[in-house]
């Protein structure tokens, strides 16, 4: 499992948190993306999304508790948004 989420408006340390709680779940990797902008705005985080990856195979309960995880957030912070596949290429060029 492949996808991407972004919180608009979280702050780099609820970012770095997010990360480190589903990073606890046995196969989850999560990278940070840094945001992108050529222009300055305030209410934009450094970070412009999660990049959450498992296998599709890992252990049971894996992708629930991430969606836990998720939802823990998005209850203090506002909904989870996903990225779209074009928007993600171009985050990588």
């Amino acid at each position: 499992m492949n996808y991407c989420l972004r919180c608009v408006g979280l702050p780099l340390a609820v970012y770095r948190e997010v990360a480190a709680h589903l990073c606890q779940v046995e196969g989850v990797q999560v990278e940070l993306v840094s945001q992108q902008s050529q222009q300055f705005d305030y209410t934009l985080s450094q970070i412009d999304n999660l990049r959450i990856q498992y296998p599709e195979d890992a252990i049971s309960g894996c992708d629930q508790r991430v969606r836990q995880i998720l939802a823990y957030y998005s209850d203090r912070y506002g909904a989870w948004e996903n990225v779209s596949p074009s928007e993600f290429e171009s985050i990588d060029s």
